[in-house]
């Protein structure tokens, strides 16, 4: 399994797995349950959740797909930004741990950015690491302008990630977060790395992987996977999607391929504000 380094010289995996919109629907909990377990067995031990995901239905899950088997997974939640002062991060937290039913999480993320100050947030955070709550603590959906106020701010030092909306066709990171992330050694996190399954209908990834007797779904997880560090986190519902997103890990594509990519996704020639989902 390719790794990431974060910050603190831990590694985690390259390819994790997402789970926003699993846990709602309980005709199919058992396959979700069945499909995160398989991850694991693949070494897909990075999970990421949230506290938004399915009003806490899918923490619940997750806590569920992870029993006995906690001390193998690199757990990750996310809380909203209107849980993110001192004392309303640390119920946030507590009701996330309880839904997950864990001590503990490894990484602890502020959603997006809401109005309280960061400086306060990260203090929160701080004094949940040092409770034992978390293990570490970074951001989501913070642009480059976000990152350098967000590392100044006291405790700044300590964010382990951010997480990103990042695909082929959501290359806007590509122009100056990322590489703001790699001069600062801070991983990024591309959540919806699949664009929630629509660029598998894209004809031209579907020709590439043709190419490769791959599936789309591969070909864009790889070009995700390119970046030495960043990490992936495609959901996978079923046995089958999971088997498949791993196969990623795999595939080596051409220069033929990366050209194509480019010509039919191309990369950023000006700066865009930072897209969300």
């Amino acid at each position: 399994m390719k790794t990431v380094k974060l910050p603190s010289g831990e590694t985690v995996p390259a390819l994790g797995q997402g789970t926003w919109g699993m846990g709602e629907k309980p005709a199919h909990r058992s396959a979700e349950i069945a499909a995160l377990r398989t991850g694991l067995d693949l070494g897909m031990t990075l999970i990421d959740t949230a506290e938004m995901y399915g009003d806490g239905k899918t923490e619940e899950l997750a806590g569920e797909a992870i029993a006995g088997r906690r001390a193998e997974v690199f757990l990750v939640s996310k809380f909203y930004p209107h849980h993110a002062t001192r004392k309303l991060v640390a119920e946030a937290c507590h009701r996330s741990l309880a839904r997950l039913k864990t001590d503990f999480l490894d990484l602890y993320l502020l959603h997006w950015r809401g109005s309280t100050p960061l400086a306060e947030t990260f203090d929160g955070l701080a004094r949940l690491r040092e409770a034992g709550k978390i293990r570490h603590f970074g951001v989501s959906n913070f642009d480059t302008d976000d990152m350098e106020e967000a590392v100044a701010a006291p405790h700044g030092d300590a964010i382990a990630t951010d997480q990103v909306l990042y695909n082929l066709s959501r290359r806007g990171a590509e122009w100056d977060l990322l590489p703001w992330c790699r001069a600062h050694e801070i991983p990024a996190m591309a959540y919806s790395p699949v664009e929630q399954g629509r660029l598998l209908k894209r004809r031209e990834l579907q020709a590439i992987a043709a190419r490769h007797h791959a599936t789309p779904a591969q070909v864009a997880l790889a070009w995700v996977l390119r970046e030495p560090q960043v990490i992936a986190i495609p959901k996978a519902a079923t046995i089958e999607y999971v088997r498949e997103n791993h196969g990623a890990l795999a595939l080596e594509l051409t220069a033929d391929d990366w050209e194509d990519l480019d010509t039919h996704f191309p990369p950023p020639k000006k700066k865009h504000k930072l897209e969300m989902l």
